[in-house]
């Protein structure tokens, strides 16, 4: 069983958690102890360290301590939550950077099995390789969403790194990665031939400024993803607390928890990751505070996915020179979708009529004659 791989909680931190109120979340949470595994039947959200930094470009200080991040996230008050949640404690590094992407991708995919969402404290993001190859047993395709800086491209014969890792997501056996999306990619940190990269294999990347004078056009992307992959370096320094490695630009405190939100709340991410984080002090309390908005996020999901039926959507048909484009609009939470039907002879990656998440404003740009980008680019995904 994957559960093997995880060391327990330490005596010396389950001591701290007994300083606190019976409100705190610490207090309410079941831990992964030397003499007890909280029982998964009852578990929804499970927290897991993942001690490992080989794969970093970077140095990492106190790479193998995640303790100041439990300590700030368990001294935080829960909303009006009622998802049991766990601490499964942490995967050590192995003998190789393998070993621990091999442990990784067997308790993810032990989880996510039993219908539990893992929510993983890193290390580098090339973790994010085995939260993707944990759906290999699964048989389905993967919607990767990176919340990142760069996208993470590599060379073809490089060792995978935190900067490479995208390129064995694409190129490695079996290739179940249908789209990928980065949210608040930098031009400066992106070479042209990247840019023009995702474009050609019909991926979305939003620029930081994109997202940043517009939140909400990030929503529908979450909608849409399986794995939630977050960069810390994705962040401002200036709010994040990490000049270990500067970042003059990225997002505030406040819109990389909105986008953290914006992940809890789909009801179809069912990994969630944080990255690249440096552990000092400043930074565990926006890690905490990350986590936090993803769980609180979860607990208001609408559980509109997967579509069993349509009859609690309207239904708006919008003409398109020889299209004609179909948009559902929920009477519950009056988010969009536009479909996209089956191609019979396309490459089948979608095996039925499908519905894409979109937004109010792609509606409207349909009713002006303006063929959403998103849609195009799933259409043709579907026929290549």
């Amino acid at each position: 069983m994957g559960f093997d791989f995880l060391e327990p909680i330490s005596d010396e931190f389950l001591v701290l958690l007994k300083s606190l109120s019976s409100q705190q979340l610490g207090s309410k949470v079941v831990f992964h102890t030397k003499d007890e595994f909280p029982d998964l039947n009852k578990v929804k959200i499970a927290l897991i360290g993942v001690l490992e930094n080989r794969g970093s470009v970077l140095e990492i200080e106190n790479a193998g301590d995640l303790a100041v991040i439990r300590k700030d996230l368990y001294s935080m008050f829960p909303g009006n939550w009622d998802a049991t949640i766990a601490d499964l404690g942490d995967i050590l590094p192995g003998n190789t950077k393998e070993d621990t992407y091999f442990a990784l991708r067997k308790v993810a995919s032990d989880l996510i099995k039993r219908k539990i969402i893992p929510v993983v404290i890193g290390g580098s993001q090339d973790l994010t390789y085995s939260l993707y190859r944990a759906y290999d047993e699964l048989e389905q395709m993967v919607n990767l969403v990176s919340i990142d800086s760069k996208f993470d491209f590599g060379k073809e014969d490089e060792e995978m790194s935190n900067n490479s890792y995208l390129s064995r997501i694409i190129i490695d056996e079996p290739n179940n990665l249908f789209n990928f999306c980065n949210i608040g990619y930098q031009t400066y940190y992106n070479s042209q031939e990247e840019i023009d990269l995702i474009e050609k294999l019909f991926f979305d990347g939003y620029r930081l400024g994109e997202v940043a004078n517009n939140i909400a056009i990030a929503e529908p992307v979450f909608r849409d993803a399986d794995i939630v992959s977050m960069d810390l370096n994705a962040v401002k320094s200036a709010d994040s607390g990490n000049f270990n490695s500067f970042a003059p630009n990225g997002f505030n405190g406040k819109e990389i928890c909105a986008l953290a939100r914006y992940a809890g709340i789909s009801d179809k991410v069912s990994m969630f990751g944080v990255f690249n984080h440096n552990n000092t002090a400043l930074e565990s309390v926006l890690i905490s505070q990350i986590i936090w908005y993803f769980i609180e996020g979860y607990h208001y999901r609408s559980n509109e996915y997967p579509f069993g039926s349509r009859e609690n959507y309207i239904k708006y048909s919008v003409p398109i020179d020889d299209e004609t484009l179909v948009f559902y609009k929920s009477d519950r939470t009056d988010r969009w979708w536009i479909e996209i039907p089956f191609v019979t002879n396309g490459n089948n990656k979608l095996k039925r009529n499908t519905l894409l998440p979109c937004s109010y404003e792609e509606y409207l740009g349909a009713c002006n004659q303006e063929l959403p980008e998103r849609w195009w680019k799933a259409q043709r995904k579907n026929v290549i």
